[in-house]
């Protein structure tokens, strides 16, 4: 049976999480940890992520962060699968690393999004690790108070949700872990908490009011509706001032190659198309459709021009296809 499509929306808010499977506990394992950060940090630059919150715990993670344009799909399922191949290379394993594909949630109020912070940062006190979350050194909670030096979150993003000016941010931050730290439900698992559950006074799962704002009050969001391969791609000929033909064509000279990686990149990390759609399109491999997506996410960090004709391709598309916008996702 399929997977559900999993959207979502360019500067929606999410707690994002997933475990290690049979419970297996990587993150104590030599720098296993600092291996998984660094690949975090590596997507967070790559996809414009703003890491608001995170935990690495023995068996599990968790992040609460604004999404990039990028679809989370591709970020973190990016994260988890090479973390996962690296480590069954280095240890002559095989098999799943992780429990699941990881499970990301929509947070809808900012009241929440401060529960969620501080319920991740104080994870380690919760599972009776520490006594105090600075005692910890795997999560963001040193980095809000300066005692990090490279931090993951971007901690301006993350105290202006506190206060107006920094001292009274961090202030307001402690406080709200010391409140959340008395809460029954911290002890919960991330389906029994607060923002996992409807609130039977308001309608469910409402449009995030952060979502599209960002603390400048600009808009964070582009919009993208949903168009099948074919249509897609027609656009993408047509903007770009090429014959339908030059997708298909089985030509490998740079200009043809290029415009296959700007075409699949645009297309996979930007529209929700799928690879193996794209390829039927043009008589293709799904895996080679992939590949070219992924050598574009590589070349969008890299190459000026080419990220310049990316975001132009991706902003075209936008104006031409109008302003509707993907449903807020509810799993």
């Amino acid at each position: 049976m399929p997977r559900k499509p999993r959207i979502v929306v360019e500067g929606g808010l999410y707690h994002v999480y997933n475990r290690f499977a049979r419970g297996a506990t990587i993150f104590d394992e030599g720098d296993e940890a600092e291996r998984f950060l660094d690949l975090l940090r590596t997507v967070r630059n790559r996809d414009e992520i703003t890491v608001l919150a995170w935990c690495l715990m023995a068996n599990h993670y968790h992040l609460a962060l604004r999404a990039g344009p990028v679809q989370l799909s591709r970020s973190i399922g990016f994260v988890q699968f090479r973390f996962g191949q690296d480590y069954n290379r280095r240890h002559r394993s095989s098999g799943p690393l992780w429990q699941s594909r990881f499970k990301a949630k929509a947070i809808d109020d900012e009241r929440y999004l401060r529960q969620l912070i501080a319920y991740i940062h104080l994870n380690p006190v919760t599972a009776g690790v520490v006594k105090d979350p600075a005692q910890y050194p795997r999560s963001g909670h040193r980095e809000l108070l300066r005692r990090a030096e490279s931090p993951l979150v971007d901690p301006g993003q993350t105290l202006s949700l506190y206060g107006n000016t920094t001292g009274a941010a961090r202030r307001s931050y402690v406080r709200t872990l010391q409140t959340v730290g008395t809460e029954a439900w911290r002890t919960s698992l991330p389906g029994g908490l607060p923002w996992w559950q409807p609130d039977r006074d308001r309608p469910v799962d409402p449009p995030p009011p952060a979502a599209w704002i960002d603390e400048r009050g600009l808009s964070t969001g582009r919009d993208r509706p949903q168009v099948s391969a074919e249509r897609f791609l027609e656009l993408c000929a047509e903007l770009l001032e090429v014959p339908l033909a030059r997708l298909a064509t089985r030509r490998k000279d740079a200009k043809t190659t290029r415009l296959h990686y700007l075409v699949a990149g645009v297309g996979i990390e930007r529209w929700r198309q799928r690879p193996v759609e794209l390829a039927r399109c043009i008589g293709r491999w799904p895996e080679a459709v992939g590949r070219w997506a992924q050598r574009a996410g590589q070349l969008r960090t890299t190459d000026v021009r080419f990220r310049a004709d990316y975001e132009s391709l991706d902003t075209r598309l936008s104006a031409r296809l109008g302003d509707a916008r993907p449903p807020i996702p509810t799993e």
